[in-house]
């Protein structure tokens, strides 16, 4: 026997599912693109980068740059993109040659 609730959740998924891709969309569109120098390597892929303003954030990879085995070593300049909610946070999506 459904229960009144599993329904409504099912209604919900069905109206917002496609709102959901779309927040998400606007979010990576919403990032924000600065560049930076990387200070130190830390665990789990993850790096200090200071940017060219002076702000010091933590990175990590991008999952393209990871999947094609680009690697990152200290005083490499990179693309940091950040998050309009977190601007200490980032992503780095390209490491210059």
């Amino acid at each position: 026997m459904r229960h009144r609730n599993d329904e409504s959740v099912g209604i919900f998924n069905q109206i917002f599912s496609t709102d959901v891709r779309n927040v998400e969309a606007m979010a990576k569109e919403g990032a924000i693109e600065v560049e930076g120098r990387i200070i130190e390597p830390l665990p789990n892929a993850m790096f200090r980068v200071e940017l060219d303003n002076g702000h010091k954030v933590l990175a990590h990879i991008s999952g393209k740059m990871r999947q094609h085995y680009i690697r990152i070593l200290p005083e490499d300049r990179v693309v940091v993109e950040l998050s309009p909610y977190d601007l200490n946070r980032g992503r780095i999506v390209y490491r210059y040659k």
